[in-house]
C-alpha cells in the first residue's frame, strides 16, 4: 500500500440534513443540519451530552438516525454500518481507543488494511511503514505492543492509522487531549496542511478554543442536542463560542491563591525504577512538594510520568531511593495513605481508581467502608455508605441516575467528580493527580481545577502531572519537566519561560 493511500482522490464534502436521533422517549439529536465543505477544517463544539458523539456516530453508521439524511459530495448516502462509511472514504479517531492491546503498533496498522495478506511479508511491510512514518510529524515505536504505550502514544497511533488507510473525510474526537501544545500543533498543523491541499476534510470535536482559532475554518456548536450556532471562525470570538455552548450557565472560578507555603510534605530522593518497557530507567534524584503549593510536572507522554505515578501509589517497585511523607518513610499502603492523609487521582479514573460495575455508592465508599468513627473496627453499613455518598454527590454535583447506578454509566466528568468527592473528603495533606481533565468539557474542567486550587489554599501539597501545558501553567506554583525519565527543568511558574519549557519537553535543551 502506498503511503497516504487514497488521499490522492481528493477531499470529501459531507452534510447532514435534519439529523435526529431518539432513544425511546429521549431525543439525543434534534434536527441538526451541518455542512462541512470539502478541503476544510471544521470544529464541533459542545459540552458532554450536547449531542456531538451521537451526531458523528450517525454519520459513521454506528447509529441509524431516526430522521434526516446525509449527503457525501452532494449525493444522498446510506450508511448502515461503519464499513459503508469507510467505503465512502469516512474515517474516525475515537476518544476511546480501538487498537488491539496485545499487538504491536506495526501489526495494528497492517491488519487494519482491507487488503492485508494472510501471510504478511514483514520485511516489506516494515520498510513501507518506516517510509510512512518518516513523512509524519510524529512517531510511535512500531515494535512495542499497544498495551505498553502511553495514552498519548495510543492517540497518535489512532490518527496515524486513519492517515495510513487514506481516509478522505476524517472525524477527530478530541485528538490532542493528551498531547503537549507543541505536539498538538505538529499533529493539527500536518492535518490542516492536508486540508489546505484539498486531500482531506476534517471534522474535529474539541473543547479547546485555542485549537479552534488556530486551525478551524468553520465551527458548529451543539447544545442539548440542538444546533446552537455556527459560523466562520475568523468572524467569532472565544466569548461568542462560549455563549453558544453554555447558554446561561456559568463556569466555576478558582479562588485566588491564598495562604503561606509550609514545610515539605512529599520528599522523593534517589529513586531508581524500570520504565514500562523494562529497558530504560526512571531517575528522580530530588523532588519536593510543600504544604500550600502545587508543583506541576509537564512532559510529552511516555517520558516517565506514568511510572512516577505508579511509584508514588505503590504500583511500581523502586529499585533504590526513598519516599517520605511528612518527614517519615512512606510505603504507599492503604493504611499509610489514610493516616498521612494522602489522596490520589490517577489518569483515566474509571479504569484506575474505580470498580466500573460497582455502584456510585460503593465507589465513593472505598476509602471508609471498613472504618467506624474511631477508625479501629471493621464495618460495612449500606445505610451509612448511601447517606455519605448522597451528601458527597450533592456537594460535588455528580450527575447520576441513582446512587445505585454502576460507575461506568456516568460521563467522564461525573466520574472525575465522584472520585474527587471521595478523595477530597476529610483532611487532605498530599494530593497526587495525573491528567485530571483529560477528555472533559468546559464545565467539568473549570470545576475540577477550582477544586484543586481550593485544596491547595487549604494547605494541601499538590503534585499535578499533566500533559496539558496550559493547565500546568494556570494551576502550578512551580513547574518541572520530565524528559527521558528524569526531571530536566525546574522553575517557579512566575520565572518560567514557555519556549524553554518546550525545548526541555522535546529533549532539545
Amino acid at each position: 500500500m502506498t503511503v497516504m493511500g487514497h488521499l490522492e482522490a481528493g477531499a470529501l464534502g459531507v452534510e447532514t440534513v435534519g439529523m435526529t436521533m431518539r432513544f425511546g422517549g429521549f431525543t439525543a439529536l434534534d434536527h441538526v443540519s451541518i455542512r462541512v465543505a470539502p478541503g476544510t477544517f471544521h470544529a464541533l463544539l459542545g459540552e458532554n451530552g450536547a449531542g456531538k458523539s451521537t451526531l458523528v456516530k450517525c454519520m459513521m453508521g454506528f447509529y441509524h438516525a431516526t430522521d434526516g439524511q446525509m449527503l457525501v459530495d452532494g449525493r444522498e448516502a446510506r450508511v448502515p454500518d461503519p464499513k459503508a462509511a469507510h467505503a465512502l472514504g469516512l474515517g474516525m479517531v475515537y476518544q476511546h481507543f480501538t487498537l488491539v492491546p496485545s499487538l504491536t503498533a506495526a501489526e495494528n496498522l497492517v491488519i487494519s488494511r482491507k487488503d492485508a495478506p494472510r501471510i504478511i511479508d514483514w520485511r516489506a511491510e516494515k520498510a513501507a511503514l518506516e517510509t510512512f512514518m518518516g513523512q509524519m510529524p510524529f512517531a510511535v515505536p512500531l515494535d512495542q505492543p499497544v498495551r505498553a504505550l502511553s495514552a498519548g502514544e495510543k492517540q497518535k497511533l489512532e490518527i496515524l492509522k486513519q492517515l495510513y488507510l487514506g481516509r478522505r473525510f476524517l472525524i477527530l474526537d478530541e485528538p490532542t487531549s493528551v498531547l503537549t501544545p507543541d505536539e498538538a500543533d505538529e499533529v493539527l498543523g500536518h492535518v490542516k496542511a492536508l486540508c489546505r491541499e484539498g486531500r482531506i476534510t476534517v471534522l474535529m470535536i474539541t473543547h479547546k478554543f485555542r485549537e479552534v482559532t488556530a486551525y478551524a475554518d468553520d465551527v458548529t456548536v451543539l447544545r442539548r442536542g440542538k444546533l446552537a450556532g455556527s459560523g466562520r471562525v475568523a468572524e467569532l470570538t472565544h466569548a461568542d463560542m462560549a455563549r453558544m455552548m453554555m447558554g446561561d450557565a456559568e463556569l466555576a472560578q478558582p479562588a485566588p491563591r491564598a495562604g503561606e507555603v509550609g514545610p515539605a510534605v512529599l520528599s522523593v530522593t534517589g529513586i531508581r525504577a524500570r520504565d514500562r518497557s523494562g529497558l530504560k530507567e526512571i531517575v528522580i534524584d530530588d523532588l519536593e512538594v510543600r504544604a500550600g503549593e502545587i508543583v506541576g510536572i509537564a512532559g510529552i507522554s511516555g517520558n516517565g510520568q506514568m511510572e512516577l505515578m505508579e511509584i508514588l501509589t505503590g504500583q511500581r517497585p523502586a529499585e533504590a531511593g526513598t519516599i517520605k511523607v511528612k518527614a517519615s518513610l512512606y510505603g504507599s499502603t492503604r493504611e499509610e495513605a489514610r493516616v498521612k492523609c494522602v489522596r490520589y487521582l490517577p489518569e483515566e479514573p474509571l479504569h484506575n481508581a474505580c470498580a466500573a460495575r460497582m455502584s456510585v455508592t460503593e465507589n465513593i465508599g472505598f476509602r471508609t467502608f471498613d472504618l467506624n468513627g474511631s477508625g479501629t473496627r471493621f464495618w460495612l453499613s449500606g445505610r451509612e455508605m448511601k447517606a455519605r455518598a448522597a451528601d458527597l454527590v450533592a456537594a460535588f454535583r455528580v450527575k447520576t441516575a441513582s446512587l445505585e447506578a454502576p460507575m461506568a454509566s456516568l460521563s467522564g466528568g461525573n466520574v472525575q467528580r465522584a472520585v474527587l468527592a471521595r478523595e477530597l473528603s476529610g483532611d487532605v495533606d498530599l494530593l497526587v493527580i495525573s491528567n485530571p481533565c483529560f477528555g472533559l468539557d468546559f464545565t467539568a474542567v473549570a470545576e475540577i481545577r477550582a477544586r484543586i486550587m481550593a485544596a491547595r489554599n487549604k494547605g494541601a501539597a499538590v503534585l499535578l502531572m499533566s500533559e496539558d501545558l496550559d493547565e500546568i501553567m494556570e494551576l502550578s506554583d512551580r513547574v518541572l519537566v520530565m524528559s527521558e525519565g528524569r526531571i530536566a527543568y525546574a522553575r517557579a511558574v512566575a520565572e518560567a519561560d514557555l519556549a524553554d519549557i518546550g525545548h526541555h519537553m522535546g529533549g532539545h535543551a
